[in-house]
């Protein structure tokens, strides 16, 4: 998988440093979704304490299915602090997907809420 991700966004480029070491499967995930393209077009939303990102409102599909697993407390452990990313996921832990957001303040909360959001 790549070790960094570029994205050109409207407001400039984001680099996004992947942690194959915290989340080898949720990295290949999603390194899988931006080679199949998925994510040009789409925008980010909401500005709370995360921009999430994802498929959501876009009008598009995806092949991938759902991440098999929750990764948060599988291997090297990071915490969801600021400038991290994240999987995005419902109130069940393991249904992660294409959505995925970055914490724009320290957010140590989502490392155990339902189920705890990997950051990868």
């Amino acid at each position: 998988p790549m070790a960094m991700l570029e994205l050109t966004t409207s407001s400039g480029l984001l680099r996004v440093r992947l942690r194959p070491d915290a989340a080898p499967v949720t990295v290949e995930f999603i390194c899988k979704a931006v080679q199949d393209g998925l994510y040009d077009g789409v925008s980010f939303y909401r500005s709370d304490f995360v921009i999430q990102a994802g498929l959501h409102g876009s009008g598009k599909t995806s092949q991938l299915g759902s991440l098999p697993v929750n990764e948060t407390h599988e291997h090297v452990r990071v915490s969801n602090r600021r400038g991290t990313c994240s999987i995005a996921h419902f109130d069940i832990p393991d249904n992660g997907s294409t959505e995925w957001f970055v914490n724009l303040t320290d957010n140590a909360h989502l490392d155990a809420a339902y189920g705890g959001y990997c950051v990868f």
